[in-house]
């Protein structure tokens, strides 16, 4: 039986809830892979825990909750170089500007041989050609699932399941939060302020919920996607972007009285030019097929030249979501790697 041993960094609610589908699924992947799948280490901003026959979900939830602070002696870098792990998944915060703690880790990991998963954005949104050069350098993955659309299957069906055919387009309604915003200005009447208050009350939105209500989430799943599934070299800055603050009581009047449904719609076009990417707030009539996504709902459409149009609609919009594509990286990574 293979032993992998897993190093999450970023111990926030997305790594939590990791670690907990980690130790559920540990009788799943010996029985179906022979593989024996253990969280070695955690690693957050200023502390680390490290047990090499697998950490225990006490000691997990006391770490957890102690909060520890100000360790400056601590480095987050020499604990993942002294865990001789398989395999990293990161999820800490995204920075947009540099990078990151996150960019650091995926870049060590790479370097010392492990296998990478990334859910946090900024590292991928900053270097993906980088990390993703030094991967094949290496002979090992690099895994983006959850942090392009998480639930929402987006990476894989582009890089697999189009294989063998070319992309024209792909546009997308990326972000739950800003989805369930704008349905509920169109279906209750609310203001988008009102709107993100409920997202907020509900767990939807975060206490600053800008990344996602200005767009930001959005540009960074399709810059991610476009540098992936294109081999472009789309950066940030070149994303246009729309906020649904921008949406007022008479817009939402106006569509109705036309028929019309709001969504904010990432999109990744292959131009003369090269690939365009942006982020648009735009009202589509009723025989569009994002129409009908509503709330928290996510959706992709594929345009290709052989193999014609295909829409996906669905996944959940939530960290354990998130965290359920990390471990969907994890296991294609352990199945590409079994001796049949």
């Amino acid at each position: 039986m293979k032993r992998w041993n897993v190093v999450i960094t970023g111990f926030g609610t997305v790594g939590k809830q990791a670690a907990r589908l980690l130790a559920q699924r540990q009788g799943y992947y010996r029985e179906k892979y022979d593989a024996d799948v253990r969280l070695v280490g955690a690693v957050r901003s200023t502390s680390g825990l490290y047990d090499v026959n697998g950490l225990g979900e006490e000691a997990l939830l006391e770490w957890g909750a102690a909060g520890k602070r100000g360790d400056s002696t601590f480095s987050g870098c020499e604990f993942l170089a002294s865990s001789h792990a398989d395999i990293l998944i990161e999820t800490g915060p995204s920075d947009l500007k540099t990078g990151g703690p996150g960019l650091t880790y995926i870049k060590q990991a790479l370097e010392q041989g492990m296998h990478a998963i990334a859910v946090s954005k900024g590292a991928l949104v900053v270097d993906y050609a980088g990390l993703s050069a030094l991967a094949k350098q290496k002979g090992v993955n690099l895994k983006i699932s959850g942090a392009t659309a998480a639930a929402l299957p987006t990476i894989d069906l582009l890089q697999y399941n189009f294989a063998g055919c070319q992309i024209l387009g792909i546009e997308g309604v990326f972000t739950g939060t800003t989805n369930f915003v704008l349905t509920k200005m169109m279906e209750e009447g609310i203001t988008s302020e009102e709107a993100i208050l409920r997202a907020q009350q509900m767990g939807i939105a975060e206490p600053d919920p800008s990344f996602d209500i200005d767009g930001w989430d959005t540009a960074c799943k399709v810059t991610i996607l476009a540098n992936a599934a294109f081999d472009a070299q789309v950066k940030l800055s070149d994303v246009s972007r729309a906020s649904v603050r921008e949406v007022t009581d008479e817009q939402i009047a106006s569509w109705k009285a036309a028929g019309l449904t709001p969504k904010l719609i990432g999109s990744i076009q292959k131009t003369p030019q090269g690939i365009k990417a942006a982020v648009e707030l735009q009202a589509v009539d009723a025989a569009h097929p994002f129409a009908t996504v509503k709330g928290t709902t996510k959706a992709v459409r594929v345009e290709t030249d052989v193999m014609g149009e295909l829409l996906v609609i669905g996944g959940k919009s939530d960290p354990v979501a998130a965290a359920a594509a990390a471990l969907k990286d994890l296991e294609h990574i352990i199945r590409g790697q079994r001796a049949y």
